[in-house]
């Protein structure tokens, strides 16, 4: 762990001082929609053999842009490939990505260093266990976490393709998860997931300024015809250490999934998993 980093969180915008953001009130319009659809663009990793679950830059924009100014600081604890920080940049936001594979805070500064704009934003990609993240900010200086946690071992299996269109494609029988260190918490069963995702956000309250808002991104899943509501545990392990549940919002992804199966059928409904994700917004009570 180094020093406290030296990073901006103060507005640079001329907006007034109750102002959540500094969007028109035609754009605020379009975010009040609880149900939210994006679509891919060039710079977008897309790439499983690179990442395995990354959102789109245009969902890491509206997030930030509905929830901090101009030169504020956004905190993403699990940056994974860098989205939150390329949006970030474009918005003229600080931003502080960590994550514990130093192959995707590489990752993470390649396409950083892709987007050419002018600004004194800074976008830190630092490779640390969320953990420790307390040791490199001040407390109340973040305006908003945003982003998409590991989901508890689920991803940590041979993947099985139960289709009745697909019985074999190329992620058939692959372990998609991050990786195996024990720090990981794709490697943890959903009870200590919970616990630790409680740790972990406990840790970062203090980070956050009152009032300030937290967006986790997160799906449910199945796990041997059992639906693991994994929002549910999200949701719970935030609450238990001071979190306030604000919004829920569903990322409608069927514009952008391709080649869905028939699962199921004729017997056993399931929806599926691929097809939408939660978006849940809290915020750190005054």
């Amino acid at each position: 762990m180094g020093p406290k980093l030296t990073v901006g969180y103060q507005r640079i915008c001329d907006c007034e001082p109750n102002r959540l953001n500094c969007l028109t009130p035609k754009e605020w319009l379009k975010c009040q929609l609880g149900v939210w659809q994006f679509n891919y663009e060039g710079r977008d990793v897309r790439d499983k053999n690179v990442h395995p679950a990354t959102f789109p830059i245009a969902l890491a924009t509206r997030v930030i842009s509905l929830f901090t100014h101009r030169g504020e600081l956004v905190l993403d604890p699990f940056v994974g490939s860098g989205t939150t920080l390329v949006a970030a940049r474009d918005l003229e936001r600080n931003a502080v990505g960590f994550d514990l594979k130093p192959e995707y805070i590489q990752l993470c500064q390649e396409r950083l260093a892709q987007t050419t704009l002018w600004g004194n934003a800074q976008q830190i990609a630092i490779c640390e266990d969320a953990r420790n993240i307390p040791a490199y900010l001040e407390p109340e200086t973040v305006s908003l976490i945003f982003t998409s946690p590991p989901y508890a071992n689920l991803l940590n299996r041979p993947r099985l393709n139960k289709s009745r269109r697909q019985r074999r494609n190329e992620q058939f029988m692959r372990v998609e998860q991050y990786s195996q260190d024990p720090r990981d918490l794709g490697t943890l069963d959903e009870e200590a997931y919970a616990q630790a995702i409680g740790e972990i956000f406990a840790g970062l309250l203090p980070l956050l300024r009152p009032r300030a808002h937290c967006v986790i991104n997160v799906p449910d899943m199945w796990w041997e015809n059992e639906r693991i509501t994994l929002h549910i545990t999200v949701v719970e392990a935030l609450r238990r250490v001071g979190y306030e549940l604000r919004n829920t919002i569903i990322w409608d992804r069927t514009n952008i999934v391709n080649r869905v199966g028939i699962f199921g059928w004729p017997s056993n409904y399931i929806t599926m998993g691929t097809t939408f994700e939660y978006l849940l917004d809290f915020w750190r009570p005054e």
